[in-house]
């Protein structure tokens, strides 16, 4: 028994279970809207919700432990990430497959279950997620890939609810793609020497910290623009505005602490890029339940 839990601490470790909240948040935004939209109420019932939960979790698991396979050589020379599961030895290189394509077909099987449109973008939303791993020795939209990989979770909780995927949502999902693209240059502010070093496309390896942090305020100016026209265009109302503007606030704290001291930039990633997405979905079903 002793074994077995720290074995799932050792994967959860490996995935950054808790990082789950980045994507969950914006996949039940989706859903409430969605639900609010096509069937007169907020709520979607809890067997989409358990199926959806499971294709999140199952998806972004792949995610991870892809991205760590991928990243083996480059995790086991930096300072940051040698002590990662897996390049210190927790976890063998069979293992980490396995993990890989136990979650890749349990999502696949997961998305049968939703519906025909679902199961039918299993495949390439798996494809998605998995060519932001090798990006970043390619490119320097790997940011903007990896904001891709979470924008998808909104377009799947609309898909989930209604069986299609609207307007609303891709403003929603482009949304998402710039927040995470802008706090993934912020985090990306640790590691540019070694980028540099080990010729890793980074948009701070590339152009500097400074013009990273300037790209990162346009790509979080994007993110709130996006979100606004998703309020203008979905069935929401005058408080979803609210958690809107306290979002935009969270962003300008985020921005101003990492310019100060890029000590700051763990507590700017994890504390506020966490609260921020539950604040909004906070305002949204504070909203669903007014509108009723």
């Amino acid at each position: 028994m002793e074994k077995l839990k720290k074995q799932l601490q050792t994967l959860s470790e490996l995935v950054m279970f808790e990082h789950t909240i980045f994507s969950a948040s914006f996949i039940i935004i989706s859903m409430i809207v969605s639900s609010n939209a096509f069937h007169n109420n907020g709520f979607f019932g809890f067997k989409t919700l358990l199926l959806c939960a499971v294709a999140l979790v199952s998806a972004r698991n792949f995610a991870m432990a892809f991205n760590r396979f991928c990243d083996r050589d480059i995790d086991s020379k930096n300072e940051r990430t040698k002590n990662r599961p897996s390049v210190d030895g927790r976890l063998s290189l069979l293992a980490l497959l396995l993990f890989c394509i136990a979650n890749a077909l349990l999502f696949v099987c997961v998305s049968y279950f939703i519906n025909d449109l679902a199961f039918k973008l299993s495949i390439p939303f798996l494809v998605i997620l998995g060519v932001y791993s090798i990006m970043k020795r390619f490119s320097y939209f790997a940011h903007l890939v990896l904001g891709l990989s979470l924008g998808l979770a909104p377009i799947a909780g609309d898909i989930a609810v209604s069986g299609a995927v609207h307007l609303w949502t891709i403003f929603l999902s482009l949304g998402v793609l710039f927040w995470v693209a802008g706090f993934d240059i912020l985090y990306s502010l640790q590691d540019i020497e070694y980028d540099r070093q080990h010729n890793l496309y980074s948009i701070p390896a590339r152009f500097g910290a400074e013009n990273a942090l300037q790209i990162a305020r346009i790509f979080h100016v994007f993110a709130v623009f996006f979100w606004a026209l998703f309020l203008r265009f979905s069935t929401t109302y005058h408080l979803a505005i609210i958690g809107l503007i306290l979002s935009a606030c969270m962003l300008f704290y985020e921005h101003m602490i990492v310019h100060k001291d890029f000590c700051n930039i763990p507590r700017a990633f994890f504390t506020t890029n966490g609260y921020l997405g539950f604040v909004f979905l906070f305002f949204i079903i504070l909203d669903s339940i007014v509108r009723f």
